[in-house]
C-alpha cells in the first residue's frame, strides 16, 4: 500500500487535518512508538494542530486503541461450555494481542476508552449470558479472564527481546545462575521446556478452573466474591 504523502503548509497557513488523518498515520507509526510529535511531523503539521482534533497524548492513544480495537472480533462457539469458551477468549485475546504491539499496554490502562472497547465487553457480557450467567456475573468471569490474559501478554511482550532479540546474552546469565545453584538446577531439571503459548494456556486453564468452580452460573455475585477472598 502506497503511503499518503505528508501534508504541508501552503502560504503561511497550517494545511488541513482530519481525525481520520491522524488516525492513519497514528496506526502507521503504531501504540508502541505512537507520540503527538511523531503523528504531527509524518502529517507535515505542527503538534497544535493534532490538539485540535485529540486530547493530547492519552487522547491520541485512545483515537489510535479504538481503532486497533475495532478490527478484534472474538470467535463464540455456541458448542462450547463456559470453561472452554472462557479459554478460547483467552487465547484469542492472546494473539490479537501480540500481533499489535502497545496494545497490551493500552488495555491495561483505562478500559474501555471508547466505542470499540464497549462493544467487546459487551460481546463479552452477551456470551456468558448465553450460558446462564447474569450480566454482573459475566462482567466479573470476562473481565478476571480478560485481565491476566493482558498482564501475561504484557509480560511475554516484554520477555521477548531476552528470548528472541538482542538481549539473549542476558538470558544465559539466567540460566548460569539457576546452574548454580544445586536446589533450583534439580528442580528445574525435572520440568519440561514449555514454551510462551502453551503456558500461557496452562496458567488460563487453572485460572479459569478455579474461577468456573467458584463462579457458576445464577450464584450470586456477592457469594462468589465473598468465596473468592473480598472482605
Amino acid at each position: 500500500m502506497t503511503a499518503n504523502p505528508p501534508r504541508r503548509k501552503t502560504g503561511g497557513r497550517q494545511a488541513q487535518i482530519t481525525i481520520a488523518d491522524i488516525e492513519r498515520e497514528g496506526l502507521r507509526i503504531g501504540l508502541t512508538n505512537l507520540t503527538v510529535n511523531g503523528v504531527a511531523t509524518a502529517l507535515g503539521v505542527t503538534p497544535t494542530a493534532l490538539y485540535r482534533h485529540v486530547d493530547g497524548k492519552l487522547g491520541l492513544e485512545a483515537l489510535v486503541g479504538e481503532a486497533v480495537l475495532r478490527e478484534l472480533h472474538i470467535v463464540d462457539d455456541p458448542d462450547d461450555d463456559v470453561e472452554a469458551h472462557l479459554l478460547s477468549f483467552a487465547r484469542q485475546l492472546h494473539t490479537f494481542v501480540l500481533e499489535h504491539p502497545g496494545l497490551a499496554a493500552y488495555l491495561q490502562g483505562l478500559f474501555p476508552r471508547g466505542e470499540a472497547g464497549v462493544r467487546l465487553q459487551r460481546e463479552a457480557v452477551e456470551a456468558l449470558g448465553r450460558r446462564g450467567y447474569s450480566p454482573a456475573g459475566a462482567v466479573l468471569m470476562s473481565g478476571t479472564v480478560a485481565s491476566l490474559a493482558i498482564n501475561l501478554t504484557a509480560a511475554e511482550e516484554r520477555h521477548r527481546p531476552y528470548f528472541e532479540g538482542p538481549h539473549q546474552r542476558e538470558l544465559e546469565k539466567v540460566y548460569a545462575l539457576l546452574a548454580a545453584d544445586e536446589v533450583l538446577s534439580a528442580a528445574h531439571q525435572e520440568l519440561p521446556t514449555i514454551t510462551s503459548e502453551p503456558y500461557f494456556r496452562m496458567v488460563m486453564t487453572g485460572c479459569i478452573r478455579g474461577l468456573v468452580a467458584a463462579a457458576p452460573p445464577n450464584r450470586p455475585v456477592n457469594d462468589v466474591l465473598t468465596d473468592l477472598g473480598l472482605e
